[in-house]
């Protein structure tokens, strides 16, 4: 006989493992199903820090910042482990976006303060300021490595089933609320149904949809920032985002945006963002581009006096990319899909873990904005306001 599981959750990065946190501390009966084992590198949820960027001025993302905000506290008061480290973040280069960001944090009770060039400097000198900084202090770095096992320890504890090594290589609908899944694993194959399904298998979301489900194009990129050596171990490094504009130095090399944050014991990450080349994840290389790598290096030289260009080691990761950056949070039938966090959704996790949840069971939708079948106008919400025509990707 089949066994007929209530919700099932396929990919156990950190969206899977959010929904799956999310659901359990519900009472929700939730299967987790990840095809690597723990901590592995192969997709986009792996590492030990990523920025909790706050630099967002549209509403949607506003309001999922506050949400979780308090729901990494949560997740830290439940696992017994802080999961933000507060550095800080610091946003420059765009003057104009980042008033409108203060606006919107302000009147979302989120602490933000522009700060001059020079004080910026004065503050944290191991980054070049030729602007007005925003700098927000209830920003600062997550922990992957330690926030998917958290996720799942907690879900566990609440009754989620957690499945490492266990691939689906078959997914089909079979009514309303009936999902059919052929499972490989170290034991054999398997066959199970679920009245829901939730997919949260980033790069590979597009490979397991069954043929009726339709979602935006989605571009897969792998990204290959660096870890730079510091050159003064005691100096401060907020998180920072920087918007290079024409006219600054060094815009004729860059590729977009750099984003960067200190990694203790590892140096300095920079990196462009989202100008990586197009991969499949069985296939990638993980190896940077050179011309890319030898500009991001020629953009610390100038921007970043507090790290040594020359001392670096290479990262690789992968973005799924939606055409606007938006997200895909939307149900289709007995399918929950949520893909397409474009480089930017880490920081969202606990929120979109919710909102997931929600659509899975039935507890409410998720926004409009983030609908598969919503119109794209090319326009993008991330923190990446300008790229640099001249250096396609």
């Amino acid at each position: 006989m089949v066994a007929l599981l209530d919700t099932v959750v396929v990919g156990g990065g950190a969206m899977g493992s959010a929904t799956a946190w999310a659901l359990a501390t519900r009472g929700r009966e939730v299967t987790l199903l990840e095809q690597f084992a723990p901590a592995h590198t192969f997709g986009a949820s792996h590492g030990s820090t990523r920025n909790l960027n706050l630099g967002y001025f549209d509403p949607v993302y506003v309001a999922m910042l506050a949400e979780s905000l308090e729901l990494w506290e949560r997740l830290g008061s439940q696992s017994g482990q802080a999961q933000v480290t507060r550095t800080g973040i610091v946003n420059h280069g765009a003057p104009e976006e980042q008033g409108r960001v203060l606006a919107a944090l302000s009147a979302a009770g989120i602490r933000a303060e522009e700060v001059s060039a020079a004080e910026a400097t004065e503050r944290w000198n191991g980054i070049h300021f030729a602007t007005s900084a925003l700098h927000m202090p209830d920003g600062g770095q997550l922990n992957p490595d330690l926030a998917l096992p958290s996720f799942q320890r907690v879900a566990a504890e609440h009754g989620a089933n957690i499945r490492h090594g266990v691939r689906v290589v078959e997914l089909k609908i079979l009514g309303d609320n009936q999902v059919r899944l052929v499972l490989e694993s170290a034991i054999g194959t398997e066959t199970v149904e679920a009245r829901t399904v939730v997919l949260t298998a980033g790069a590979w979301t597009g490979e397991l949809l069954p043929g009726s489900v339709r979602l935006p194009a989605m571009r897969v990129t792998q990204e290959q920032p660096l870890h730079f050596a510091r050159r003064d171990e005691s100096s401060a490094w907020p998180g920072f985002n920087h918007t290079l504009v024409p006219g600054s130095v060094g815009f004729e090399n860059a590729y977009a945006p750099v984003y960067g944050m200190l990694t203790p014991g590892e140096g300095i990450k920079a990196g462009w963002h989202g100008t990586g080349a197009l991969t499949h994840p069985d296939q990638r290389s993980f190896t940077s581009e050179p011309k890319q790598l030898r500009a991001l290096q020629d953009y610390a030289r100038v921007w970043l006096p507090g790290v040594d260009a020359d001392a670096y080691t290479e990262i690789s990761c992968t973005y799924t990319n939606t055409p606007d950056e938006d997200f895909i949070l939307d149900r289709m039938g007995p399918i929950v899909v949520g893909a397409g966090f474009s480089g930017h959704g880490f920081k969202f996790t606990p929120a979109i873990g919710r909102i997931l949840a929600d659509l899975a069971d039935g507890s409410g939708p998720a926004p409009t904005k983030f609908a598969a079948g919503r119109t794209i106008t090319g326009s993008v919400s991330s923190p990446a306001f300008i790229r640099n025509p001249e250096n396609t990707f």
